[in-house]
């Protein structure tokens, strides 16, 4: 019998990249192919790149090299931003034939992997700028996952001074409304319990209809389904989180408590050479917004440190806003220069230690905003979806409906389930709880 084409596929960057990939994964399946790891010798490999910053770019090129060595015969296919923002330095990496597809092409990339044809970059990259409609990618399932993510929108219309996206995912286009809630109901019948609305700028959603509609709309939509899945939004720009929105959201018993916010800088001469469109007020605003409609929620931050021009007063304005905000966890990123971007050409570029010093500053302050986000729910009983015991304490982990991560002793059978746990300790960051109640009788979700 004739042994299955096999397929590898590797995915950098973001929750968008993921649930691409997850679409390549499901479609290859259901041609027959085997899906195996990356570092094992394959018939097809993908790469499914990023290229948000100079390392994000470096890993790219890194994974590249790594296929072409497992297999120098195989078919090697190269989509995502990288990919698009820099397709002749790909296309330099090896004699070996590279089959280059663009994000406005990704829906084809299957195809394309499973031709004898040779790839034509003209074809395969094109102008993603001129893009005017989504691609059409469905997925079956996110494999190990209890979790699944639905791409609502992509691209990006912001320019921000210091990100290469909008030039590697082009103009805001969204998924129309009834193709999401086809992609709900597939998660749905495949059993997954909580779906994450993503997309490169989430809060852009339907402005590119004609007429348009607002992710509002669309929240307003999926909260009228009638089944027990959680959701939960992606990140959002502070200024469009309306009081409309907060309130929709503190009604609502599927759209989870749980917000991301992208801050990047705390100051606002930062702020407006980064060409971000508020002011630390405005995001303070919209902080104690969130509190006071949902006095539980979780608010993660992504900060962004060493600016070009971020002198020690700025990086201060900053971590003083951070330190007096009720937020619960932050993401922090030492500023990277893209090649490309308006910020490479800015002056006032610092050294890398400076850097990674304030990065190490407000890593510190994320562990104690963590530690005292979670202490105060001890003692507290939550509904949590269970997802796995593979992780060092080999007890069962899952998360609350305001994202606080609980580890617990569990049969392994509650995985996927809703379960009711008590939290008992928090040591570390790591949060510790007793399940109370199995998953019978899930009335509510959090």
């Amino acid at each position: 019998m004739q042994e299955k084409k096999t397929v590898a596929i590797t995915t950098l960057g973001c929750k968008v990249n993921q649930f691409e990939s997850a679409s390549f994964i499901s479609r290859f399946q259901n041609h027959g192919l085997e899906v195996v790891p990356f570092t094992s010798k394959a018939d097809i490999y993908v790469i499914n790149t990023c290229a948000v910053t100079g390392k994000a770019g470096a890993q790219s090129r890194q994974m590249i090299r790594r296929a072409m060595r497992n297999n120098p015969e195989a078919r090697i296919m190269v989509t995502g931003c990288y990919a698009q923002v820099s397709s002749q330095e790909v296309l330099e990496l090896a004699d070996l034939p590279i089959c280059l597809v663009g994000n406005e092409n990704k829906h084809l990339l299957v195809d394309i992997a499973l031709s004898n044809k040779l790839c034509d970059l003209e074809i395969y990259i094109g102008d993603i700028s001129k893009k005017r409609e989504i691609s059409p990618l469905e997925v079956q399932r996110f494999s190990g996952r209890t979790r699944a993510y639905i791409k609502v929108q992509d691209g990006c219309n912001n320019f921000c001074s210091y990100c290469i996206v909008p030039y590697a995912r082009g103009r805001v286009r969204s998924l129309p409304p009834d193709k999401v809630m086809e992609q709900i109901a597939t998660f749905a019948r495949e059993g997954y319990r909580e779906l994450v609305l993503t997309g490169i700028h989430v809060g852009h959603y339907g402005t590119d209809f004609d007429p348009s509609m607002s992710l509002l709309d669309l929240i307003r939509h999926i909260d009228e389904r009638q089944d027990e899945l959680r959701y939960r939004i992606s990140s959002l720009e502070p200024k469009e989180i309306s009081p409309e929105m907060l309130e929709v959201l503190a009604a609502s018993q599927r759209f989870m408590p749980h917000f991301h916010l992208p801050l990047q800088s705390g100051d606002n001469g930062i702020l407006q050479k980064m060409n971000r469109t508020y002011t630390r007020e405005e995001f303070r605003a919209t902080v104690q917004g969130i509190i006071a409609r949902m006095p539980e929620a979780a608010i993660g931050i992504d900060v962004m440190v060493g600016f070009p021009g971020e002198d020690e007063q700025a990086f201060q304005n900053t971590k003083e806003l951070l330190e007096e905000l009720p937020i619960t966890y932050l993401h922090v990123f030492p500023y990277s220069v893209r090649p490309g971007t308006a910020a490479e050409k800015m002056e006032g570029h610092l050294p890398k230690e400076v850097k990674d010093q304030r990065a190490a500053a407000l890593r510190e302050l994320d562990h104690k905003k963590r530690t005292a986000f979670y202490s105060k729910f001890i003692g507290t009983s939550r509904r949590v979806l269970a997802e796995s015991s593979k992780n060092k304490f080999k007890m069962m982990r899952g998360f609350s409906g305001n994202y606080i991560p609980i580890h617990f002793q569990a049969p392994a059978s509650v995985a996927n389930q809703f379960v009711e746990v008590r939290i008992d300790r928090v040591m570390d960051r790591n949060v510790f709880g007793t399940m109370i109640a199995g998953p019978e009788g899930q009335g509510r979700l959090f």
